[in-house]
């Protein structure tokens, strides 16, 4: 028994007159039981005519017609089809065949014909072949635009006869097709599949709809609410749904009415499957990384669509991991960067891989510790440690307080005039030196042009030999290093320069630590304890020989 009452009855009518479907009566109708809308269509239909049917029996009549009366109008036309043959049945049949191939003027058929077994079956077989690991799901739907104007004109049409009988209907409370929609069908694709239907699932089965027939219902707000309608990127329409509810937001009704037929036009139709879309949410991979080579760009090099490096930090970590996790694509970050001639050293720089739309999300603590060898046997330039699993909210704990954070740093310096030793024990006096830093000249072309503060918080100058000496910098984040070293022609002041009154430049750079507590440490195997996270040959303990320094200016010293 369907819930309605007796204010209903009007709508009912209205909306069987109009051509809407019985699951669209029921959502005007403000019905919000689900069972209600999982009946069968037919039954459900059924009962709704027999609700609006008011046709009082004769007393006198025969028993036979009378009982023929007390019957719905559909049983009606099925009994009559039933006695078969004569001319009349046929005409009745035909009758039935057009009443029952009618497309809802409002939901363009797709609470009549996409909401039973089958189709949730042909939704599932969709699913399976895209191979994805899933453990529960939840159902989205995306229906054309049109549709939002043909349900503002079926509001139209019950809120006039709501109010010939002194009664209102919001807008508001008219269940949605989409939710109806999800009603029935979240249950029989969860049976399908063999997996429960949550609302807050991590996987999402979309199925988008398309009606050509109707493009052109939403045409006419264009002229009314021209300011709702603006291209954007990857819309191959504006008229987008949300901006064709914007625009019915603000036409009066007396306009709505002059423009677009009330009801709407009986479509002849139906509403076309256009896709059937799996996605699951990112997963994030964090961890930190040292970089050990002193020609491997943090990301991809490429200059003038010319890739200038064979690979990248970022392409290195990124590969085994799309691999594992059966990725579409990703998104790197981490705080900051060095450049391709800098090493980072220490306990690494922390990064955050965002993987899309992967088909395997689930792996243990073990299973990362593998993907993390993975990658550290894949290359000897990298190697990556603290490898986990985070969530969106903790990748953000990477870029907090970014700038206030801090960096230390080993430069080997030259000079241009000889040194002693005592000439760089004033460095190591220094504290917390505050200086100005135009943007560079080798990064303005990606960043725009400002002057930033920054803060030397230490300095520790050990001398190597007369033009040559290494400096340990602990510094705040976003420091420029070279810049403060060589000054840039006059961009950062003060710089080394001015404090060493001789000409200085930086040979190599090193990143010794980056001061960001995250991720969290991971604890390393038995197996793995007491092994070096640099290759022997590159531990930063070794000081350059004097060969070194003339032989290989640019070579690998530390």
């Amino acid at each position: 028994m369907l819930p309605l009452k007796e204010k209903d009855r009007p709508i009912v009518r209205a909306l069987l007159d109009a051509g809407c479907c019985a699951r669209c009566i029921l959502r005007f109708c403000c019905v919000s039981l689900q069972s209600a809308y999982r009946q069968n269509y037919e039954d459900l239909t059924c009962e709704l005519q027999s609700f609006a049917d008011t046709r009082e029996t004769s007393i006198s009549g025969d028993s036979a017609e009378k009982e023929q009366q007390d019957v719905p109008p559909c049983k009606k036309i099925r009994l009559d089809i039933e006695k078969g043959g004569d001319e009349d049945g046929k005409d009745v049949k035909e009758s039935a065949e057009k009443t029952e191939s009618n497309i809802c003027v409002v939901c363009l058929g797709v609470l009549q014909h996409f909401c039973d077994k089958d189709f949730a079956k042909k939704i599932a077989e969709t699913v399976m072949a895209e191979k994805y690991e899933f453990h529960s799901l939840v159902l989205s739907v995306s229906l054309p635009a049109q549709l939002s104007v043909r349900e503002h004109s079926a509001w139209l049409l019950v809120k006039k006869e709501m109010r010939e009988k002194t009664m209102c209907l919001g807008k508001d409370d008219v269940i949605q097709v989409k939710e109806a929609y999800k009603w029935i069908l979240h249950s029989l694709v969860s049976q399908e599949l063999g997996v429960p239907a949550l609302a807050k699932s991590l996987f999402e089965v979309s199925v988008g709809f398309k009606h050509p027939e109707t493009d052109g219902d939403c045409h006419f707000l264009a002229a009314t609410c021209s300011g709702c309608f603006k291209p954007a990127k990857n819309k191959q329409s504006v008229f987008t749904r949300m901006a064709v509810v914007k625009a019915l937001e603000k036409i009066t009704e007396e306009s709505f009415r002059r423009k677009f037929s009330c009801p709407p036009k009986r479509p002849t139709t139906l509403c076309a499957l256009q896709e059937i879309q799996c996605l699951h949410v990112p997963v994030f991979v964090a961890g930190r990384y040292n970089k050990f080579s002193r020609t491997l760009p943090q990301t991809p090099w490429v200059i003038d669509g010319e890739r200038r490096m064979e690979s990248s930090v970022e392409e290195l970590i990124t590969a085994p991991l799309l691999s594992a996790f059966q990725a579409e694509g990703f998104n790197f970050s981490s705080s900051g960067r060095e450049d391709v001639d800098v090493r980072t050293l220490g306990n690494g720089r922390p990064f955050a891989v965002e993987l899309l739309n992967p088909h395997k999300a689930q792996f243990s603590t073990e299973e990362v510790h593998q993907l993390q060898e993975t990658i550290n046997k894949s290359s000897s330039k990298i190697r990556v440690r603290d490898l986990q699993i985070v969530t969106r909210e903790a990748v953000g704990h990477m870029k907090e307080g970014e700038e206030e954070k801090t960096k230390s740093y080993c430069a080997l310096i030259w000079t241009q005039r000889p040194i002693e030793e005592n000439d760089i024990e004033f460095l190591n006096d220094i504290k917390d030196l505050n200086i100005a830093q135009k943007t560079p000249l080798r990064v303005l072309h990606r960043r725009p042009l400002a002057v930033r503060q920054r803060v030397i918080h230490t300095m520790s100058a050990q001398y190597r030999d007369s033009h040559h000496f290494c400096l340990q910098l602990r510094t705040q984040a976003g420091t420029y290093i070279k810049e403060f070293v060589h000054g840039d022609f006059g961009r950062t002041r003060p710089n080394l320069c001015d404090l060493m009154k001789t000409e200085t430049d930086i040979l190599e750079l090193d990143v010794e630590s980056v001061d960001v507590d995250w991720p969290p440490v991971i604890p390393e195997p038995e197996s793995q304890k007491g092994r070096s996270s640099l290759p022997e040959h590159q531990h930063k303990d070794t000081p350059p020989s004097q060969e070194d320094i003339q032989c290989h200016p640019l070579g690998s010293l530390f």
